[in-house]
């Protein structure tokens, strides 16, 4: 029997979480839906905790195969016309669904609906809400899109043709995914934004924050795959708008893990972005000392933090210093690394 949504809920050895984000999609308001759990070869108690709701949730169980593919086969087993994807430790509010199908319901020519959502448990108080902006209302949409969408993957709804039209999460990527399924889905058809806080992404000890460099560069082969499949999108932009979306963007992050005191991050990503010949003479003052042994960097940046009060780094703005961004952080996969 079809229904209207579908939610999928991938999860590899993620009981701590797991009945709160189960909770959270059997608990929404006046929707239509179904919940289907892909168990992704979990050695914990995350099988006994799917089991324990019975037919209320549809399980699926695989050899541990990574997210993007434990996502595809919730995808198959589905028969929703909308898709929403949840964590094992994330959770949404009880009117995310009715909101979210709401909204492309009333614009039956969106493919993508995507929300507010708030980081929560990160030290220091960094988790105010956010809401993205409009998009589809920005005559640079599609650069916006192309840089990065800040929206992670449970603050959004997607059609199933548009998701079966994309070929659904790429199961070769090791992060990413959902940046690279953006690309396909939301550059190419309208997307209406929900302006509410309706998504929740948890930050714990058990999760795996993901090393920084690995997330970056394949944010931005990510990019490059893209522009060689779609060579239209890439004659919309100048040669230097195209350089300032990518190499400018893994330039950003480079920045951010700096900022974060990630310097062996840092260091790999600096590294890459020197392979491109990119960035001005600044940049350059700060990217060479990745060329040098690690202890000897750190060492440098100690003298460049003592001497005249400057900072090791320039202040820079941009998406990668803003709310996780897709592909982020990575909280699945951990016995893949």
């Amino acid at each position: 029997m079809s229904v209207h949504i579908s939610v999928v809920i991938p999860c590899y050895n993620g009981s701590a979480f797991l009945r709160e984000a189960i909770d959270s999609a059997l608990n929404q308001n006046n929707v239509d839906c179904e919940v289907i759990v892909v168990n992704d070869g979990s050695i914990d108690d995350s099988f006994a905790i799917m089991e324990s709701y019975g037919p209320r949730i549809r399980i699926v169980n695989q050899p541990n195969s990574g997210l993007p593919a434990a996502r595809n086969a919730g995808i198959r087993a589905a028969s929703g016309e909308l898709f929403a994807f949840l964590d094992a430790d994330d959770w949404w509010e009880a009117d995310f669904l009715s909101k979210m199908s709401a909204a492309l319901d009333a614009n039956p020519k969106a493919a993508v609906a995507y929300c507010g959502w708030r980081n929560v448990g990160l030290p220091g108080g960094r988790g105010e809400p956010f809401i993205p902006p409009d998009y589809e209302s920005m005559p640079d949409k599609t650069e916006k899109i192309f840089c990065s969408p800040r929206w992670p993957v449970h603050a959004a709804m997607i059609r199933r043709n548009t998701l079966f039209e994309a070929g659904l999460f790429d199961p070769t990527l090791k992060s990413c995914e959902d940046f690279a399924l953006w690309l396909r889905s939301a550059i190419p058809h309208p997307i209406v934004r929900v302006p509410a806080v309706l998504a929740y992404y948890r930050h714990h000890d058990n999760q795996m924050i993901g090393n920084r460099a690995r997330i970056a560069l394949s944010h931005y082969e990510v990019q490059r795959t893209y522009l060689t499949q779609h060579p239209e999108i890439a004659g919309m932009f100048t040669r230097d708008t195209l350089r300032a979306l990518s190499d400018g963007e893994l330039l950003m992050r480079g920045y951010a893990s700096y900022w974060e005191r990630d310097l062996p991050a840092a260091r790999r990503i600096f590294r890459a972005v020197m392979k491109q010949g990119y960035g001005t003479l600044r940049d350059w003052k700060y990217m060479l000392p990745a060329l040098l042994p690690l202890p000897l960097h750190r060492a440098l940046v100690r003298l460049m933090e003592q001497g005249q009060g400057e900072k090791p780094f320039p202040e820079r703005s941009g998406q990668a210093d803003s709310p996780r961004a897709p592909g982020q952080t990575r909280k699945h996969d951990l016995g893949e690394d």
